[in-house]
Order: C-alpha cells, then structure tokens, then sequence
C-alpha cells in the first residue's frame, strides 16, 4: 500500500518530534512518502501529483486548512474511482471535520484508529460541498462569519497563534466593526425560493458548523456527511438577538429561532448574491471576497479511513 502523508510545519497542536513518532508508526504497515507543505497550495499540489501517480490513501496531518487543500488536491479531476483514500491525523486549533465524523480529536488516538483502519481497509464514502470551483468538508461563508475568519488570518500573519480566544476577540471586534443595519446578500434556492435582506450566510456540510472550545455551534443539526447542503441565513444582528441565538446553536438540542434566521436543510444547489465584494471563506480558509457565490452538494466525493465497527 503506497501512502503519502502531507503534513503542515505549521499545524498548532503538534510538535516535530511527535510528527516524527507517527510517520514511524506509519512507515511499519505502508509503502511511506512524507511531505511538508511549503506554502499555501502546496497540500492541493501534492495530494493531485499522488492521486495521479496511483497512491492509494493520502493523509492530511494537519488542521482543517491543511484537510481541505488535500481534498481540493484529490478531486482536481473531479470524483472518480481513482481517487486516493484521505486519511486524517488532527493537528490544528480546532479540527472540525475529524470532530463531526466522530473521529478521535487527539492526534495520537487519530493515528491508532488510522492504523486499524489501513490494516482493515475500513473506508467511509462522504459527500462534500463545492462553492464555485473549490471543494469544502464541513461549512462555507459569506459576510460577517467570513470577515472574521479574514481578520484571524491577518493576526496569524502577524505572527499571533491560531486560538479559540484569538477567534473570540476578532468575532467581537469584526461585530462591532460591521455594518448591521443594511443587510448586503440574496440567497436564491433551487426551487426559486429567495431569501432577501440577509447579513451572512452560511453553507453547512456537516454538523456542527463550527466549535466555540469544545462547545458545538449547530445551526443545521440534520445536516451531516449523507445529506444534502444546509443553509444558516443570519437576518438581523442586534447584538442581544445573535448573543441568544448562538447560545441557543450550541449543546445538544440547538434551538433555530424562527425570526432572526432562516435556516433550510438538503439542499442540493444554493446561490448567494452581494450587493458588493463580501468576506469569503471555505473549512476556516480565508479566500477573495466576492459578489456571488453558487453551492452545490457533491455525494460521496471522498472515501476516508476510518477504524472499523467495533
């Protein structure tokens, strides 16, 4: 079995060494290449030159960041049979999509059930969402959730650490920052439904949308890896209005207000339209504003390793 670890120096919650310690735990059952990325878009580069050259699982060792590169690296030729298993090994701040498929959080743990699952060739096939051209695992925005994930990348480029708390002072600043009188975005559904008067908006693939620390924020709670797109559409931000509301998201049984947001699930195809160049993001990924964005719901896009039953 040929195996290709693409791991990020930058990843937040491991060290060097512990990275040396699980490529040696990975080498004992595989054909092994491991690769740093240098920059980004280099993850996307070596997933796709291992997807053409026959590897049979790529494994992402990394953050979410690093997670969807190696996605948008595999599915460059679009969804086929080809296309090299993902492994996940969790090395960011938060790590969403090993979280929502319910696997291990803790990259040692990820690293054990990895194993079990190449010894068994225990797979899950998962669906992915797609926002014009780029591939996401867990959620999609436009608008204030963006901007803060835009002001959390300037702050890392400052030399800041990627933290839940550096997330919370740029959500408040971004916030009050923001213009929260004239909605700017336009949701146009597939059945011709349109949403007007619309602050941000998010495009979910999986449950939960987001963590608050170890708090999950679930704004479309019967959205997961089977389903179709869920939509969270934010129509009015008080700030006592969006303070319940994000608290009533969080725990085990959301509650969705009906007056603040609208929220639709299963979707397969959403558009969202801006008045003018808005914040972007896809996975906690910070890209180039933009006046118009289509969703789409692509099915069982990846199949990813999982340890088996049991």
């Amino acid at each position: 079995m040929r195996v290709l670890v693409v791991t990020n120096p930058r990843a937040t919650a491991m060290s060097d060494r512990e990275r040396d310690v699980l490529a040696h735990a990975l080498a004992s059952d595989a054909e092994l290449e491991v690769a740093e990325t240098a920059n980004r878009g280099h993850a996307a580069a070596l997933a796709c030159r291992a997807m053409r050259n026959g590897t049979d699982v790529v494994v992402a060792l990394g953050g979410d960041g690093t997670v969807n590169e190696v996605i948008n690296g595999l599915l460059t030729d679009g969804v086929h049979d080809g296309v090299p298993a993902l492994g996940v090994v969790p090395a960011g701040s938060t790590n969403v999509f090993v979280r929502a498929l319910g696997l291990p959080n803790d990259p040692i743990e990820a690293t054990g059930s990895l194993l079990e699952g190449l010894r068994s060739g225990s797979r899950r096939s998962v669906s992915m969402g797609m926002a014009d051209d780029r591939y996401f695992c867990f959620a999609a925005g436009l608008g204030f959730d963006a901007a803060i994930v835009h002001g959390v990348e300037r702050k890392r480029r400052q030399g800041k650490r990627s933290t839940h708390v550096l997330y919370s002072r740029v959500g408040v600043s971004e916030f009050f920052r923001a213009d929260r009188r004239h909605p700017k975005l336009h949701v146009e559904l597939a059945d011709g439904t349109r949403i007007e008067d619309v602050f941000f908006a998010v495009v979910t693939n999986a449950d939960p949308w987001t963590y608050v620390g170890n708090r999950p924020l679930r704004p479309t709670p019967d959205v997961d890896f089977d389903t179709g797109l869920g939509l969270y559409a934010r129509r009015r931000m008080r700030t006592l209005g969006v303070l319940v509301s994000m608290a009533r998201l969080s725990g085990k049984r959301p509650r969705i207000g009906r007056f603040g947001a609208r929220v639709v699930q299963d979707l397969d195809h959403i558009t969202v339209v801006a008045d003018e160049p808005m914040p972007f993001q896809v996975d906690g990924d910070a890209l180039d504003s933009r006046e118009k964005v289509t969703f789409r719901a692509v099915p069982d896009a990846i199949r990813v390793v999982v340890a088996p039953p049991g």
